[in-house]
């Protein structure tokens, strides 16, 4: 029995402890062919494995997981490789929240407490103040 046996095959497999995967075992691991994965390198930028210094490709964990993840939302999830594209890119993108303004922010517990209360009318007000001018600048 070669090392490469050793591999786990399934959608339950853990992603054996190493830090560099070849081509052959990572599509063992993924059950897909060789030549899937590097039509994949060219159809996803983020998958991208370093070539050893005699020309075979090296795949990280991160580029297992991608792999596993690409073949996820192509096969189950039923995504075009566009769309997979775009999902990975999206997800990808970091979340840009924009910082509360120091006029809206509820600065003690008494303001957070009048949102509760059972006549909460004048902050309520204050807030569609708030909400109509942020609505008249972004205008």
């Amino acid at each position: 029995m070669n090392a490469q046996e050793d591999i786990p095959i399934g959608p339950s497999q853990e992603i054996p402890d190493k830090l560099y995967f070849r081509i052959g075992e990572v599509a063992r691991l993924a059950g897909i062919k060789p030549y899937v994965l590097r039509f994949w390198e060219t159809e996803f930028p983020g998958l991208g494995p370093k070539k050893s210094g005699t020309g075979h490709r090296l795949f990280r964990r991160k580029d297992v997981e991608l792999v596993l993840e690409i073949k996820r939302l192509l096969y189950e999830q039923r995504f075009t490789i566009e769309g997979a594209r775009k999902f990975l890119e999206e997800r990808a993108k970091p979340q840009v929240v924009p910082a509360p303004s120091k006029r809206l922010r509820l600065s003690n517990q008494k303001k957070q407490a009048d949102l509760f209360a059972p006549d909460p009318g004048p902050l309520i007000e204050e807030i569609r103040k708030e909400l109509r001018a942020l609505a008249d600048m972004l205008k």
